[in-house]
């Protein structure tokens, strides 16, 4: 595509991804998805990182846990603490396992937008995580 100027959309990557399922390789399209959604963090596009965490989780792919922190961290310079905080939230859901240094961030945030019992929750989160 990019020999023929063309620049790869939604839908080219939507064409890449069935292909690469059809063919039973799923691990390619995970990593696929991931580029994408570190691309847009690269790039300072905060609701183009949000949309593309949201097709990887929508895929059912494993998401790896610098996935989250490069996310996480980004999301929290952006100043979007609540998207933040949920995504700690799915962090822990999938039973994943984070430093202290990553939730801090979020903590601050939450803390700063007077969001004192969602910062509780996050710190309860991450003392009954095992």
């Amino acid at each position: 595509m990019v020999e023929k100027n063309v620049v790869p959309d939604i839908r080219s990557y939507n064409a890449k991804l069935l292909g690469l399922a059809l063919e039973k390789r799923s691990e390619e399209g995970a990593q696929l998805l991931q580029c994408r959604d570190k691309g847009f963090v690269n790039e300072g596009n905060l609701d183009e990182a949000k949309r593309w965490y949201g097709e990887i989780e929508k895929s059912s792919c494993a998401l790896d846990k610098w996935t989250f922190e490069t996310l996480v961290l980004f999301v929290c310079e952006m100043g979007d603490v609540e998207y933040a905080f949920e995504l700690c939230k799915d962090i822990f859901q999938r039973r994943r396992l984070v430093g202290a240094a990553l939730l801090q961030p979020v903590v601050d945030g939450l803390v700063k937008a007077s969001m004192i019992e969602e910062a509780n929750e996050l710190v309860n989160l991450r003392n009954t995580n095992s």
